[in-house]
């Protein structure tokens, strides 16, 4: 029986990583082609940036409820119900160009909010089962998963601009949302309901959730340090590719932009959640400071590698550039919420990813508007590139926050398991 139990925790991280893949690998697909996009509608860069920032807020302000529900509620039918609605959006964002005029209405309605209701609800339910079955693994387990994200963006870089050049960008769309409700139907039959904590089988107040969780110190400086990560992240995967494309290829070679900047980015990224994964669980035997001092080197050395991307003379530095960036941004995101898990009380642990990431969507919701605004036209590379380099300011504040909760507030509130 032990035996079974021991399986089943990693073959629910296999099943946690598609599902994870696809959640981030359909985000994905509009920042690869976006510039077949706007072509194709007529969209500006700012409206085109709209979709995105309308998908942020909606994540953002549904992520609270995501993790409120996973407290009490099946997880295993939340983690799956989120994959099949947001699968649908995605195969429904497809049909845009049959709306006319009201395309952009139609992307707003089916790429930012069906879409980004749909994904708000996976990821509190899955932490929160990871976390459940892996304890003395939770670093490596948690790891694991988060390498579905960058691989399903990766994915996502690749295929969808190779889709779109082919066959047309909708069915970009379409086949991502195809596979998306092919995994759910698999999850369905082999994924196990799992039981609550005994404490989480009530409804906790939500006033009462909101006191639990920011009444620390330590988790209102991680959450703006999340929320200035989650500001750079969706800046790279909304724009990076039309910039490389713009600037190295002279907006000719879009599925080449874009699987560099996507390769280079997340594929180090999944070397980087890893090592500092294991790195974190190894040294948090010996010091209750590991997760916090991880998460701070992984921002702060991952800063002037983000200044340089948009200085970048040539396509080499700046896949270098991003190559680094990717590393540390994968080391931060190794201990996101394994850091924060530290100062959290075990039965507010869905509901705290729900509105941390809430809280750090919000706070990273205007970098599509933001640097859509900045390229202007598109002509104006100089000045897309200054936008593109002005994200690692974001980074610099958010691991000097972790630093400074490292340092005077962390080992106060640190939460002690039994």
């Amino acid at each position: 029986m032990k035996t079974a139990r021991n399986g089943y925790k990693w073959e629910l991280i296999l099943m946690l990583w598609f599902a994870f893949f696809l959640n981030q690998g359909d985000r994905q697909v509009y920042g690869a082609i976006v510039e077949d996009i706007q072509t194709a509608l007529g969209l500006s860069g700012l409206e085109a940036g709209l979709v995105v920032t309308v998908f942020t807020v909606v994540y953002g302000c549904l992520a609270p409820f995501g993790g409120y529900v996973g407290d009490f509620l099946s997880r295993k039918w939340i983690v799956i119900t989120s994959l099949i609605v947001f699968s649908l959006g995605t195969l429904f964002t497809g049909f845009a160009g049959a709306m006319g005029s009201f395309a952009l209405i139609y992307l707003i309605i089916m790429r930012g909010i069906a879409t980004g209701a749909g994904e708000a609800f996976y990821n509190p339910a899955a932490i929160s089962l990871i976390t459940q079955h892996h304890e003395k693994t939770r670093g490596t387990a948690i790891s694991l998963h988060q390498s579905a994200l960058y691989v399903g963006i990766m994915a996502s870089a690749i295929i969808a601009p190779l889709i779109s050049k082919t066959f047309g960008w909708n069915y970009a769309f379409i086949g991502f949302g195809v596979f998306g409700l092919l995994v759910a139907t698999y999850c369905i039959f082999r994924m196990q309901d799992t039981p609550q904590i005994k404490e989480q089988t009530e409804r906790i107040p939500f006033g009462e959730l909101i006191k639990g969780i920011f009444s620390k110190k330590t988790i209102w400086l991680l959450a703006f340090a999340f929320g200035c990560q989650v500001f750079v992240n969706i800046g790279i995967t909304t724009w990076a590719a039309k910039f490389f494309n713009l600037k190295f290829f002279g907006g000719e070679n879009l599925p080449m932009a874009s699987s560099i900047a996507m390769l280079t980015s997340c594929g180090f990224a999944i070397f980087g959640v890893m090592v500092g994964g294991r790195m974190s669980d190894k040294m948090a035997q010996k010091s209750k400071l590991a997760r916090m001092y991880t998460e701070a080197i992984g921002l702060l050395f991952g800063t002037p590698f983000l200044l340089m991307v948009g200085w970048a003379s040539n396509i080499w530095v700046a896949g270098v550039a991003m190559s680094l960036y990717g590393i540390f941004r994968g080391v931060y995101d190794s201990n996101i919420y394994a850091a924060m898990f530290d100062v959290i009380d075990p039965k507010l642990r869905a509901s705290s990813v729900g509105i941390l990431t809430a809280f750090a969507f919000i706070v990273g919701c205007l970098a599509p508007i933001y640097l859509g605004a900045v390229q202007g036209d598109g002509t104006s590379i100089e000045s897309f590139g200054w936008g593109i380099s002005s994200l690692g300011l974001f980074f610099l504040v958010g691991g000097l926050l972790i630093a400074f909760a490292a340092k005077f507030t962390f080992l106060k509130e640190r939460y002690e398991e039994k």
